[in-house]
């Protein structure tokens, strides 16, 4: 299990982590649905939801959503932002839903947080049969000249979980890209909302924010941004694992 104090550092960020981060690509959104068979009035859990960045993507293409988030702060914000969405508190580890009550379920930007075995089993109880998982994670683009740099200077203070690469079953995988217009002030606020910029020292981040501001003197005022979507086709509750894939 990753270190709790990175993954419960967003509360003391949480109204920063709305206005800073982006949403994901539209295009990622829609292959998902695609991928998983969904249609409006779908049920899909938003697991791990945050401020709900993801979750009001999904509502506005007419899914059904319940928002589970383990952060008060951050649950806060998600509440005011979408008041329609049933949004309770709760942990992917003890998912506070009945057995086989989700058409999917949908986690952007947090799996690496979870004990996956336990997440696993428990993602496992509350879907329904065929039901399957969507992970997403927004990245510092390579390809982009400023954001890769951006992401080589936020590596050393990154968290060991963020790190973490592949997944233990087998998925479908896309990448995709937004072009969004982003000041060079945008991109700090976005860095200071990571975990590994909330648990540096004051010192850090002031040296960060300066290395950042050289960096963007020459900013064009646009960024490309990475989305990376894994589908998972089916899990199974037994084996916390796959029944199967599309690959």
């Amino acid at each position: 299990m990753s270190d709790p104090r990175h993954a419960r550092s967003f509360d003391s960020v949480a109204e920063q982590y709305e206005r800073a981060r982006p949403e994901y690509a539209d295009e990622a959104v829609d292959w998902l649905i695609e991928a998983r068979g969904l249609a409006p009035g779908s049920r899909v859990l938003d697991l791990a939801a945050a401020t709900g960045k993801l979750t009001r993507q999904l509502v506005r293409r007419g899914l059904d959503l319940v928002a589970v988030e383990p952060g008060e702060e951050m649950r806060a914000v998600l509440e005011r932002v979408l008041p329609e969405v049933e949004a309770l508190a709760g942990i992917a580890e003890a998912i506070p839903l009945p057995d086989a009550s989700v058409d999917a379920i949908t986690v952007g930007q947090a799996f690496h947080w979870f004990d996956q075995d336990v997440a696993l089993g428990e993602m496992a109880r509350v879907l329904r049969p065929g039901g399957g998982v969507a992970l997403l994670w927004n990245r510092w683009d390579d390809e982009d000249r400023l954001l890769s740099q951006v992401d080589a200077l936020l590596r050393e203070i990154r968290p060991a979980a963020a790190h973490e690469d592949g997944l233990p079953f087998e998925y479908e995988d896309r990448a995709f890209r937004q072009l969004r217009p982003t000041t060079v002030d945008e991109i700090i606020e976005w860095a200071g909302s990571t975990s590994g910029w909330v648990n540096a020292s004051c010192e850090k981040q002031r040296e960060l924010k300066a290395e950042i501001r050289q960096l963007g003197e020459s900013h064009a005022g646009e960024v490309s941004i990475a989305t990376d979507v894994d589908v998972v086709a089916q899990l199974s509750e037994r084996s916390s694992g796959i029944h199967s894939a599309s690959s």
